[in-house]
Order: C-alpha cells, then structure tokens, then sequence
C-alpha cells in the first residue's frame, strides 16, 4: 500500500489479513514459488525467500504449504510458470502509482488492471511513466516503545543503514536494498523485533491530497489494485492530509 505514510499502511495490511487469508496465502505462495525458482531453496543464501517464508509464518500459513511452493519454484513438483511484471499510471489528484505483479496470463493481468485504473478515474501508462518518481529501498519499521532514536542510530547505522526517520508510531529505517537483511538481523540481535521489513518503493516526493473525495477515489483505487489476485505490491506517492484521513476512517 501506497499513501499518508508507511505506518498506516502497515495498520491497513494487518486489518485485511483475516479477513482476506485465503487470497494472503495464495500471494504468499506465488512470492515463495518465485523465490525459490530465482534463487533456489536454501533460506540461507537467499534473503528474499526467507523473507517470503517469514511473512508466510507470520500468516500462519501451514508448514506443508511453503514446502509445496518452494518445491514448485525449484521445479521438484509441477506447478504453474508465473511471471513478474510491473504497471505503472496515474490515480485521481495525479498521484503516480505503480503496481507489482506475479501472473500466468499478462494479457489477462493487463486488461484486469488497466480497467482499475479506468474506472476509478486513473489511467495505467507506459513503463517508466512514473517509476523515475521512486527509489527502492529496504524498509524497515521498529515500534515506538521498542527502543530509542540513539540506540537505534546506533545500532542501525553501524550495519549500514542510510537513514532513520521518527514518526508517530515507531521508527522507520532506511536501507539500499542489498543492505535490508545486514540491518534486520542486527537489530534483533539486539532484542528489537521489527513490525516489518520488506523492500519497498520510496517516492522522492509526494503530491498532497487535501479534498475528501480525491482522498476517497484514491484509496478505493489503491484497494482494488492491492486487492486483485495477481497484486503483490502497489505504491503510490499521495498523502492525505491528517484531517481527511481522520474523515476517511470514520
């Protein structure tokens, strides 16, 4: 999820999961199953199938589910060929959003998506559209009680974290992509349990939402879009304004 901040998408995440778990695990299993084909099976050597199985855990996914993807990714079981691919458009306000997919059928995934887009007032474009707007980086969230904005320098930084911004809820941690999994495992080593760490997209800057039915439109479009069977992942550059987020969570 794109939006206000990283925060209230995590909180929005959480709030869907039961309610959504069939559909969780089936995204959770074409990420391990992609992993695994691109990386191999040993978790140990490979950061983003650890991360996968990780989230799967964090699901309560069952054991002998991310077994069967992980074997289907290697090619140990039969299994359907998915692809990654990335959309790119503009949603209501001109807020840039780009959209990650896995899908057996991009004719299909395409059509699907570019009619999200339309029908909520956005319009998909070409590759590269908005993608020079974003930086990806590792992200990683600690929680407010967790700790203190010097110990997590401290500790964050000496293990080759870019940044570190104090928001509301917690600590956000910046790291370059290759650097995530370096970070996150010297934070626990020292008892700091992260809310999440993922590779995200980080906008270089945002376009502010300061209407409600702008705010509305966008968030009905960024939940269709995350909410399609083939969207791994969307992000977006808006920000809604504090009183309208609190007109919207009503």
């Amino acid at each position: 999820m794109g939006g206000h901040s990283h925060w209230a998408g995590i909180k929005h995440k959480k709030a869907l999961v039961d309610a959504k778990k069939g559909k969780v695990f089936t995204k959770l299993i074409r990420e391990i199953t992609i992993a695994a084909k691109i990386g191999g099976a040993d978790l140990s050597s490979n950061a983003r199938l650890r991360k996968a199985v990780d989230d799967a855990k964090a699901a309560n996914m069952p054991a002998e589910n991310v077994k069967r993807a992980i074997m289907k990714g290697t090619g140990q079981l039969p299994g359907t060929v998915y692809e990654e691919i990335t959309y790119e458009g503009y949603g209501p306000g001109s807020a840039a959003v780009i959209v990650e997919c896995t899908t057996d059928n991009k004719n299909r995934t395409f059509s699907e998506i570019r009619k999200i887009f339309s029908d909520r007032g956005g319009s998909i474009g070409t590759t590269g559209c908005v993608s020079y707007m974003f930086a990806k980086k590792g992200l990683i969230l600690i929680d407010k009680d967790a700790s203190t904005e010097e110990e997590l320098m401290n500790i964050a930084l000496e293990a080759g974290a870019e940044d570190i911004k104090t928001e509301e809820d917690g600590f956000e941690i910046i790291t370059a992509m290759e650097d995530l999994d370096t970070v996150k495992t010297a934070l626990e080593a020292k008892g700091l349990k992260p809310v999440s760490a993922e590779i995200t997209m980080i906008p270089s800057n945002e376009v502010a939402v300061t209407d409600l039915e702008t705010a509305s439109k966008l968030e009905r479009m960024i939940e269709a879009l995350d909410d399609h069977d083939d969207t791994k992942n969307v992000y977006s550059n808006y920000n809604i304004a504090d009183d309208i987020l609190a007109q919207l969570e009503k």
